[in-house]
């Protein structure tokens, strides 16, 4: 991801994610999604530090032992449009799979991806790096819940098959294509963003199923 695609201020993306959340309605998004959601949306009003600081790539977190990105990389954006597909998203899975779920395992769910699936990224592009021999693959730095809501998204396709996928509040499609869509969706709105971690987040997720 580019480091320099961070823009201050309040821009439209954000107006609309917020314009998106009031017509959904406050009260009817779940606790631990709507506590989701606002924890991104503060910290891209009030970043910890400046996006260098909290991507996540080998040779920051692996090589320099700045583990404290794991934790931090998963809830900043690179610009508002990053916020604002990631948050809308983040909206309508979570409204679903809460509410099938319950509060507590979503809660544990959404903790356990955000920081395990940082861990299989470092490790993906640790091997990437040797099998390649190209060792930029040990700079790429990431930020963003992208991750998260791809595996989201398969775990969604898991306790829902079939039917249809709400993407951004108005695009339908059908389940079995929605991580493609949301896929090219956000390359087309962020073009700048990593997109190996949506991968490894779908695989880390499928491995979840399996085992969990």
């Amino acid at each position: 991801i580019s480091m320099q695609r961070r823009q201050r201020g309040v821009n439209l993306g954000f107006i609309l994610l917020l314009s998106q959340i009031f017509q959904v309605g406050i009260n009817n998004v779940p606790p631990v999604t709507l506590a989701t959601l606002g924890l991104n949306i503060f910290l891209f009003l009030n970043p910890i530090a400046p996006l260098g600081d909290v991507c996540i790539s080998v040779q920051n977190a692996y090589d320099g032992k700045d583990w404290k990105r794991l934790f931090f990389s998963p809830v900043h954006h690179a610009d508002d449009w990053h916020l604002y597909f990631n948050m809308v998203s983040m909206l309508w899975k979570g409204i679903k799979l809460e509410r099938r779920l319950g509060s507590v395992w979503f809660a544990y769910i959404i903790a356990i991806f955000s920081l395990l699936v940082g861990v299989v990224y470092i490790v993906v592009e640790k091997i990437l790096a040797e099998i390649m021999d190209d060792f930029s693959y040990n700079t790429q730095c990431a930020v963003g819940f992208s991750g998260v809501l791809f595996a989201l998204k398969v775990l969604s396709n898991h306790y829902y098959p079939g039917g249809n996928s709400n993407i951004l509040g108005f695009l339908v499609v059908p389940n079995k294509y929605a991580c493609w869509a949301e896929l090219v969706i956000i390359h087309l709105l962020s073009p700048g963003l990593n997109n190996r971690g949506h991968f490894v987040q779908n695989i880390f997720s499928v491995v979840y199923l399996t085992f969990f």
